[in-house]
């Protein structure tokens, strides 16, 4: 499959109708999903035949994404429950087998104990409403992915993840860094749109 034919694809995903700003809710575009999950399938091969989860996955189109490239196993976990309802009609629209969880990143960890994730893959929130969630996401990620994680942060942010990243043991490297595109969604926003610059990182356990 090329890469524009799965952008077009997920053109069709459904975004919340309700978003909810203490989660940080800002749908994740095809365009950008379908780059994350096209580099990780096509250049370092960890999307087909593997376990694959999303944290954080809201209405499902990473999710979405990596099945469609044939991953192994998707699953998906989220805070909020009207994310999980629009997540789950997504897939069946899609009609994909995908499982969405109902789980607090920051709080469950039992809920990880039957789960073997070879790959992770996140569009974490970017910590402006609760400072911090963005590392708890990246922290928890890394601790259980047996390969890699593929996450989006604040370009912004870079030289202190790198930081972590050597803190935690892990090989860190920028994919390649793109716009978000923030549409006006919330009363406090001004502008119709704002592009704001992210990274696309990639950690690797390293190689023993």
């Amino acid at each position: 499959m090329k890469l524009k034919e799965l952008e077009s694809i997920l053109q069709d995903c459904e975004v919340f109708d309700n978003p909810k700003i203490q989660y940080e809710q800002y749908p994740t575009t095809a365009h950008l999903a379908a780059r994350m999950l096209y580099t990780a399938d096509t250049v370092y091969d960890d999307i087909e035949d593997k376990v694959v989860a999303d944290f954080g996955s809201g209405c499902g189109i990473l999710s979405i994404a990596a099945n469609i490239l044939g991953a192994g196993y998707s699953v998906g976990f989220d805070i909020d429950p009207d994310a999980i309802r629009i997540a789950r009609e997504n897939a069946e629209g899609f009609e994909v087998d995908i499982d969405f969880i109902l789980t607090d990143l920051g709080q469950d960890n039992n809920k990880f104990d039957k789960f073997h994730f070879d790959t992770i893959v996140m569009n974490p929130p970017f910590g402006t409403k609760t400072k911090g969630i963005d590392m708890v996401f990246l922290k928890k990620a890394v601790e259980l992915a047996g390969t890699a994680v593929y996450s989006l942060h604040k370009t912004s942010t870079r030289e202190h993840i790198r930081k972590k990243a050597k803190e935690w043991g892990v090989d860190f490297e920028v994919v390649a860094e793109m716009k978000f595109d923030v549409p006006m969604m919330y009363k406090f926003h001004k502008k119709k749109s704002v592009d704001i610059a992210v990274d696309f990182l990639r950690f690797s356990k390293k190689q023993r």
